[in-house]
């Protein structure tokens, strides 16, 4: 099982920089979007369909907002919309699907950037999140969580740590929160693969030379419960790929 990963920012415009040229090399089995801003409706969906995915949208009531997406070649047993938090299923952030005896977890994880209220919205967030993960373990123990979570974890996985240290995404209580999610039986993938430095999955669109310069930050993740530590086969993440101001991260099980 191949999966990817990729907050594509708008999914109407990474599909003009290219998107389904780059579906065509068959990048993955399983393609989880983050960040869609569309629903089903505005999207030509029968151009997945061509290239043999199947697919599913879970997306914000609002338009043009958040909503993810999952495009799969293999057919799930079951999809789940949503967590049943009102206010995160209302914004589109968490599609399910279960493969056997394994569920994916394609979540949207929500941004603190634009100020305080979203800040306390996403710490909200995060503690719910984390409850319902643990109550679903007990009835489905092997999970993969993939997404854009907003936030890297350690210093490794952001360029310039000290400046960003009062920098939303990573402040001490959201490090806090990645540090008791991986003490709670979950695995960093990415790292079991690459223990190296300068390894990101989005760059600020603000300055426009800081992807080519590669200061970057990790906040993308594809990880698994450790019961599925020993399957692991490969994990990667994409820079090359630019569809979006993310790229792919990959997880081969």
């Amino acid at each position: 099982m191949r999966i990817i990963s990729y907050n594509v920012n708008g999914i109407r415009a990474a599909i003009n920089k290219g998107l389904l040229e780059w579906l065509k090399t068959d990048p993955a089995d399983i393609i989880c979007l983050q960040e869609t801003k569309a629903v089903k409706e505005n999207v030509d969906h029968t151009l997945f369909h061509d290239l043999g995915y199947q697919d599913y949208w879970f997306s914000a009531q609002k338009k043009g907002y958040s909503g993810v997406a999952v495009f799969t070649k293999i057919k799930p047993a079951h999809v789940e919309y949503g967590t049943g938090h009102k206010v995160s299923d209302d914004e589109g952030r968490v599609l399910q699907l279960d493969f056997g005896d394994i569920r994916l977890i394609n979540a949207y994880f929500p941004s603190g950037t634009s100020g305080d209220e979203r800040q306390s919205f996403k710490y909200v967030w995060l503690d719910e999140f984390f409850v319902y993960l643990n109550e679903l373990k007990k009835k489905r123990p092997k999970l993969i969580l993939c997404g854009d979570y907003n936030i890297a974890h350690k210093e490794i996985d952001i360029h310039d740590p000290k400046g960003n240290k009062k920098s939303s995404g990573f402040l001490p209580e959201e490090r806090a929160w990645m540090d008791k999610f991986f003490k709670h039986g979950w695995t960093d993938t990415f790292r079991q693969f690459h223990p190296e430095p300068h390894r990101y999955s989005w760059w600020s669109q603000r300055f426009p030379t800081v992807r080519l310069q590669n200061k970057g930050w990790r906040i993308d993740y594809i990880n698994v419960t450790e019961n599925l530590k020993s399957s692991l086969k490969d994990a990667d993440i994409f820079p090359d790929v630019k569809h979006s101001d993310h790229c792919p991260v990959y997880l081969a099980l």
